[in-house]
């Protein structure tokens, strides 16, 4: 969205301080670091460059981008930068007006301050694995680390609002984030539903989280559909869509008097499920879905990845999924981002970079050093 980012890597680990760094999914037989499909995913449009911090001149290169760059971000756990000589005091030093970013697990400050995470862990500890689940049975967990994103969409918002402030005031600032804590706040219903009505969230007969407890809505939940591993969901708002609903389903199978009216559709949902599941399982989703939103009843089909990228024209229309070049995998699709801007929008064109890709034109174009210079610093296993 218009910044120029330089990724910073390790060329001793040779990146793999990052975990997706040669990770599936791979566009073909190829393995290897530079070729990992998350990684590439995650980083289109950056600079890529590596830098040893354990040598004197590998932490003068550093303060060197630091000198000519508006914000700092970094995702270590508490200290560890500032271990390295690179503070917040120490960055000021450096450029008064920088913005420095520290974006961990636990933040900078608590008794957890120097524990390292992965999304899943932050996903256990703020409460939001344990929302995950059916009644009955034990957190299903989140299958994917959310909070690694919901973090850093927390860090660009903190990171627009402190170059306002800068802009403003002239002044530069740290900006510290606590993935686990963007994640609680994720769960604020259920603190207020236990604060308030001393209710707990996981409880005898609690509703499964596929269904609606507020506002209650019944049959509310994902459906199976013909086929294998089809499925439909279908959320019923209220009794005129039952209405609508049941004449689709039959007379005779709907006719049930428990079913006319919201309080006797939530007090048997096990068995409303039932019968709703014996009457979508013999039947195509799609054409179900469009069905039952012809009578104004909320409904669509369950998406594979494939389905919602190909074959979705509401995606193809916004281009969520553009095309980039990467120099080892050539051209891959990945992530956009979920907003237009009518004057000033988004350009996803460049893949990932490679481990070190553009060390030449940071430290040679951007930062000045010659060629003879960054022949001795490769040499000498600064790059």
């Amino acid at each position: 969205m218009g910044a120029e980012v330089i990724r910073v890597e390790d060329p001793v680990k040779e990146g793999s301080w990052d975990a997706l760094r040669g990770m599936p999914p791979f566009v073909d037989d190829r393995r290897g670091r530079d070729l990992g499909g998350a990684f590439n995913n995650h980083n289109v449009e950056k600079l890529g460059v590596t830098l040893n911090l354990r040598t004197d001149r590998g932490k003068e290169l550093l303060r060197e981008l630091v000198a000519v760059s508006d914000v700092v971000t970094e995702n270590f756990s508490a200290d560890v930068l500032a271990r390295l000589g690179f503070s917040y005091e120490e960055l000021r030093a450096i450029k008064d007006d920088i913005i420095y970013v520290s974006n961990s697990g636990f933040g900078h400050a608590g008794p957890y301050r120097k524990f390292k995470t992965w999304g899943p862990i932050v996903q256990a500890c703020c409460g939001l694995a344990f929302s995950t689940g059916i009644a009955g049975q034990p957190p299903a967990g989140i299958g994917f680390s959310y909070m690694d994103h919901h973090g850093a969409s927390f860090m660009a918002i903190a990171i627009l609002a402190a170059l306002i402030h800068r802009d403003r005031t002239g002044e530069g600032q740290w900006i510290d984030i606590s993935c686990t804590d963007a994640g609680a706040l994720l769960t604020g219903p259920a603190i207020l539903d236990y604060t308030v009505n001393d209710r707990p969230l996981r409880r005898p007969h609690s509703p499964d989280s596929n269904r609606s407890p507020s506002p209650q809505m019944a049959p509310h939940g994902i459906y199976p559909s013909a086929g294998e591993d089809n499925w439909i969901a279908i959320a019923c708002r209220n009794d005129r869509d039952w209405r609508h609903m049941a004449a689709l389903i039959g007379p005779d199978s709907a006719a049930d008097e428990r079913w006319t009216n919201l309080a006797g559709r939530v007090a048997a949902q096990d068995d409303l499920d039932r019968l709703i599941a014996e009457w979508t399982r013999s039947q195509g989703r799609d054409e179900l879905a469009a069905d039952l939103r012809r009578v104004g009843v909320p409904a669509t089909a369950v998406q594979r990845p494939a389905e919602r990228m190909d074959d979705d024209a509401g995606t193809l229309d916004w281009e969520l999924w553009p095309t980039v070049t990467h120099r080892e995998m050539g051209k891959v699709r990945v992530d956009g981002i979920p907003i237009h801007l009518s004057k000033t929008d988004w350009i996803i064109e460049r893949g990932a970079p490679c481990l070190g890709e553009h060390n030449n034109d940071v430290f040679g174009g951007l930062l000045g050093h010659s060629n003879e210079e960054l022949r001795e610093m490769r040499e000498a296993g600064v790059l």
